[in-house]
């Protein structure tokens, strides 16, 4: 039996940095305008919250612990109210320790984490936050999905697609237009030597630390083509929806007729 299409949206949201009410606010009104046969909604890194570095320690704990069951409820309500599926990630603390949490939110309540490998060492990142050991991995609607976070983007060895181990991979960011030339080569890269689907969603808005974010973010096929449809929102000038139907046929054709992951390179990872 073939697994349908499954329909995947993208929402470069703008973040207001620090205002975790004012971000889930504008993901519930923006959830309203999302066409209805969309399975999956992908959107930005720590998008409740915005990207917490420059602050101590201790302040992104009590940013933490004041946003983190608040988020993941509000999720959960949105994710079965549109029925779909919602992935990112979270400010999450543990105990002594705080991890930059992915999530893949589906409309059945179901919820599965992991937490970002590569932290980011150029903004002191490892400094505050404890590095996860496992790829995010789900397998929703007959799909096959893998989640990786921003910085993990640089590291093809992460993502390595052993066996077709997945048909879509999903990259959660905030990655800063000054490095954004980076961000928009890397994308279709990942598509192409892993024979997948990639969508990678980052966010506008300007950073507490005056990084400015342009929201460039692109759904991929397997050859590395860039097959969304952007759909502005009429309410937010600066904000937009990334569509686009994936074809699981289509990816199994290809792969059966030019199956380069038979030749990949055997390895493992410590």
């Amino acid at each position: 039996m073939i697994t349908k299409d499954l329909n995947v949206c993208l929402f470069p949201m703008s973040i207001t940095w620090d205002d975790v009410n004012a971000n889930l606010e504008n993901l519930k009104k923006s959830l309203n305008l999302v066409h209805p046969q969309t399975d999956l909604v992908v959107i930005p890194e720590t998008f409740s919250t915005g990207f917490p570095i420059g602050k101590s320690k201790d302040e992104i704990k009590t940013l933490a612990a004041n946003t983190y069951t608040q988020t993941i409820e509000t999720l959960k309500e949105l994710s079965n109210k549109h029925n779909i599926a919602i992935a990112g990630t979270v400010v999450c603390a543990h105990g002594d320790k705080l991890f930059n949490r992915a999530f893949f939110v589906e409309p059945n309540g179901d919820i599965t984490f992991a937490d970002k490998r590569h932290l980011f060492t150029m903004a002191g990142e490892d400094k505050i936050f404890t590095a996860g050991n496992n790829r995010l991995k789900i397998r929703y609607r007959g799909w096959n999905i893998a989640m990786i976070v921003c910085y993990d983007l640089r590291f093809p060895v992460w993502s390595r697609n052993i066996n077709n181990e997945y048909d879509i991979l999903l990259i959660s960011a905030n990655w800063p237009e000054v490095r954004i030339s980076a961000w928009n080569k890397l994308l279709p890269a990942r598509a192409i030597e892993n024979l997948s689907y990639v969508c990678g969603v980052d966010c506008t808005g300007t950073d507490n630390n005056g990084f400015s974010y342009d929201g460039s973010s692109m759904i991929i096929d397997y050859k590395g083509n860039e097959i969304g449809k952007t759909v502005p929102l009429a309410d937010a000038a600066d904000q937009r929806f990334i569509y686009a139907t994936l074809s699981r046929a289509k990816l199994d054709s290809f792969r059966e007729k030019f199956p380069a992951w038979r030749d990949s390179d055997k390895f493992s990872i410590h």
